[in-house]
């Protein structure tokens, strides 16, 4: 790692920038720039983005961010992909897909995310690794900004390009499938939409801005939220950007927040009071039963459960260190849970950043691993559990009328099935390649995909094998 208060390494000309001109450490001298490394499967990464995204708010004239990604996974080498990632958290400065990790080796960054934060005169002042350091960065920005006397220079904004396209949906990550109703969280919009099973909206709950707000359908505010779970006349959502657990009322639309604080922070047994709220970390997905909800939290690496009548957050499941390992349920490790399924006494977790699928035997509270292997081994293969691969797994799903546990296999754009009971892993053949699903819901011969990155969600008849495009808000 270059010595603090030397020159800052030049950016290599390598850089794939993806929604702005080439950008340089020259170029950005006048202001404090925080250089940021990424990556767009981690949850890590989404925390200390979503940090940077709020100081630039608080710093518009003395700060710039440039974002420099790092690819784990074989289909984030694709700019295009990490393009929509970008997107989809709504970056609003320069981009870079760091293919080689030219620049990571350069600043002798050692794990993602980190922030390099380069002083007015292009020096590197400071390294922070992890995403927990919000007021430890405005602090370190604002002394910058005093070293200068305050006077930074003016600098002309990069020109933004490659936008997503204007769509009803953005980004859609959450489904859930009642008798009558199709219930859809619109993630890029803010938004949670109710629907006939054909795709007609029938009610909108939020106001389509991103905030925390409690109160009627109309007034109420999510921000990016995904998961969504029905019980009896409830839906409760995953709301995500918020690191929330949030419940809509359906008899009146009214919504109110059932534990999170608005921040991430560290996750804690105890139970939910009134100016006392426990935290989450990027809840993903939830699933539950009549008297509790369990939640993906990837941002803690965790399957936690919230007792209803208690109210109260109980570990299920995770040591919250990142990686995969077997066994007593609170000792086995976990790696961004994404995705959940809730199939009699056994939760089934796609456990995205090991391209795994875990199952918590919830009465002997034992963890096994069924497909998946480590951090960094993926692929796409079907065959026995041991030989199977997946890339990114994000949703699961049981099927309504078989043993099967249908995967949306988000970066290979595939929907695969594992037969449970011991059965082998394959590829379900589709009339068309899916782009980023993200989120299933099974129901009476029919199966809804949220398919992400096309800002769509399909309906596949299960028995005619037809697949067709919602026309949800058009």
């Amino acid at each position: 790692m270059p010595q603090a208060n030397t020159p800052a390494p030049e950016l290599s000309p390598s850089l794939q920038w993806l929604n702005a001109e080439p950008q340089t450490i020259a170029g950005q001298q006048g202001r404090v720039l925080a250089l940021v490394f990424w990556n767009a499967s981690s949850a890590y990464s989404h925390n200390l983005l979503e940090d940077l995204l709020r100081l630039q708010l608080r710093f518009p004239v003395g700060l710039s961010i440039l974002a420099i990604h790092q690819p784990k996974f074989d289909s984030e080498l694709d700019g295009r992909l990490v393009l929509k990632s970008a997107n989809r958290l709504g970056l609003t400065f320069p981009v870079a897909n760091d293919r080689a990790w030219t620049t990571w080796q350069h600043y002798g960054i050692q794990s993602w995310p980190s922030v390099a934060l380069i002083d007015t005169r292009g020096r590197l002042r400071q390294v922070f690794a992890g995403d927990q350091h919000l007021a430890a960065m405005d602090a370190a920005i604002a002394g910058l900004i005093d070293e200068v006397g305050g006077a930074t220079l003016a600098t002309d904004e990069p020109r933004r390009t490659g936008a997503e396209p204007r769509l009803p949906l953005s980004f859609p990550s959450g489904l859930a499938v009642g008798e009558n109703h199709l219930y859809v969280a619109d993630t890029g919009h803010h938004r949670i939409l109710e629907c006939t099973h054909s795709g007609r909206v029938l009610r909108e709950f939020g106001t389509g801005h991103g905030d925390l707000v409690d109160g009627p359908a109309d007034t109420a505010a999510f921000r990016n939220p995904r998961g969504l779970c029905l019980v009896r006349e409830s839906l409760f959502v995953a709301d995500t950007g918020n690191h929330t657990l949030r419940r809509i009322r359906l008899l009146d639309g009214a919504v109110d927040t059932v534990v999170g604080s608005g921040r991430p922070g560290p996750v804690l047994e105890g139970s939910q009071e009134k100016g006392a709220p426990l935290s989450l970390n990027q809840p993903w997905d939830i699933t539950g039963t009549l008297d509790r909800i369990y939640i993906a939290m990837a941002g803690s690496n965790q399957i936690w459960e919230f007792d209803l009548g208690q109210l109260r957050l109980k570990l299920v499941a995770g040591s919250g260190e990142l990686g995969i390992a077997d066994g007593a349920a609170r000792g086995a490790m976990f790696a961004h849970p994404a995705g959940l399924a809730l199939v009699q006494q056994t939760l089934y977790v796609a456990d995205s950043a090991t391209s795994a699928i875990r199952a918590i035997q919830l009465a002997q509270t034992n963890v096994q691993t069924l497909v998946g292997q480590g951090l960094y081994e993926f692929g796409e293969q079907d065959g026995q559990r041991r030989d199977a691969r997946m890339q990114l797994p994000m949703a699961l799903a049981l099927d309504p009328a078989s043993p099967v546990l249908w995967v949306a296999d988000c970066y290979n754009g595939s929907l695969r099935k594992l037969r449970l009971g011991g059965g082998e892993m394959t590829t379900h053949v589709l009339p068309q390649p899916l782009v980023q699903p993200s989120a299933l819901a099974a129901g009476a011969g029919s199966l809804w995909i949220a398919n992400t990155g096309a800002h769509e969600v399909l309906r596949y008849d299960l028995d005619s094998g037809k697949l067709g495009r919602l026309p949800i808000g058009e």
